[in-house]
């Protein structure tokens, strides 16, 4: 599976020179952790929940300390935004993608085509795939099988997003394409195929 396959689009973004505050009711609106930020279709930034909300908190003044007094947080995004950010193309593999979210405690990541934002992936867009139905994902198999060899040749059963096709024909090769395929289909965790024992 890649990131095509699972990123969102269209993707809401925002520029340097927007208020921090919109960006703040971009997020809120849509239900986002991160937006990220373009100037002129090109990635230079992201800014999220954890960035809007440092500094725009006021301590409470019965217990503010001195360092605190005139601390002025950033009016536009360009003065809170992460900067500079990853990217990761749409053929990016979803496990390495996934991978790099939680190696770096990140909820989002861009989805770049020569660093213009073309979708955005999140950690919820990942559990999503994995969240579809065991006959969702059969279906779906199924369809990507009978494309390759006819729809008489396969069996197809999922539980619990682990896929067991029986093949009519005793085929290795055969055998490994049809693993590629239903490795392919979101939600899939494991594809196994064997030959019909009849």
């Amino acid at each position: 599976m890649r990131a095509l396959d699972v990123m969102s689009v269209p993707v809401v973004t925002v520029e340097p020179d927007t208020p921090a505050k919109r960006a703040a009711e971009l997020l809120s609106e849509h239900g986002f952790t991160a937006l990220p930020v373009v100037d002129d279709d090109r990635l230079v930034g992201i800014v999220t929940e954890a960035d809007l909300i440092g500094d725009r908190i006021p301590a409470d003044p019965r217990y503010r300390h001195e360092e605190q007094r005139g601390r002025c947080p950033g009016g536009m995004v360009a003065e809170v935004m992460t900067s500079p950010v990853t990217g990761m193309a749409p053929g990016a593999d979803l496990s390495a993608l996934a991978r790099a979210l939680l190696g770096a405690r990140i909820r989002a990541m861009p989805i770049v085509d020569r660093a213009r934002v073309v979708g955005i992936v999140t950690r919820g867009d990942i559990v999503r795939v994995f969240a579809r139905s065991d006959s969702e994902i059969a279906s779906d198999v199924f369809r990507h099988l009978t494309m390759y060899g006819g729809a008489d040749r396969w069996q197809v059963e999922v539980r619990d997003g682990v896929v067991r096709i029986v093949d009519a024909f005793d085929d290795e090769t055969a055998r490994h394409v049809a693993t590629v395929l239903a490795e392919a289909v979101p939600g899939v965790v494991s594809a196994h195929v064997s030959a019909d024992a009849r």
